[in-house]
């Protein structure tokens, strides 16, 4: 069998590493707000946004980083899935990430560029899906 070249993977395992990293990265997310006790601080956040429920919601964006990830990952729903971690990611640009700029660190801290890259994955990752 010839040696491949970089990068050593087809396009559809790439396809493949690609939604199960990025649903990692979202299950983790979660995972870790549940392991640092940070939900209900999320929901008074929420809250001070003027979201009338925010504890439900933070509840219920926690879980659905779990269980939504998970399902993902393992191929299940991906574009409906997808669709709701965008939304997600642009309420989070919204309430949080544009007025600090676009960089995370660097320039500017706490920005969007993560959350850009992160929605422009799943785009991708949705475009793959097969309906």
């Amino acid at each position: 069998m010839p040696v491949k070249t970089f990068p050593f993977i087809t396009a559809t395992q790439a396809r493949k590493l690609l939604r199960i990293t990025v649903s990692v990265f979202l299950i983790a997310h979660g995972i870790t707000r549940i392991y640092l006790g940070t939900v209900g601080g999320f929901g008074e956040f929420l809250n001070s946004k003027g979201l009338l429920i925010g504890g439900v919601l933070a509840w219920g964006v926690t879980i659905f980083e779990i269980v939504g990830g998970a399902g993902m990952a393992l191929g299940y729903f991906v574009r409906w899935i997808a669709a709701i971690f965008i939304i997600e990611l642009l309420m989070g640009i919204i309430l949080v990430h544009a007025q600090n700029g676009w960089f995370v660190v660097g320039a500017t801290q706490g920005g969007m560029e993560y959350s850009v890259m992160l929605i422009v994955s799943l785009v991708v990752i949705a475009a793959q899906d097969k309906a």
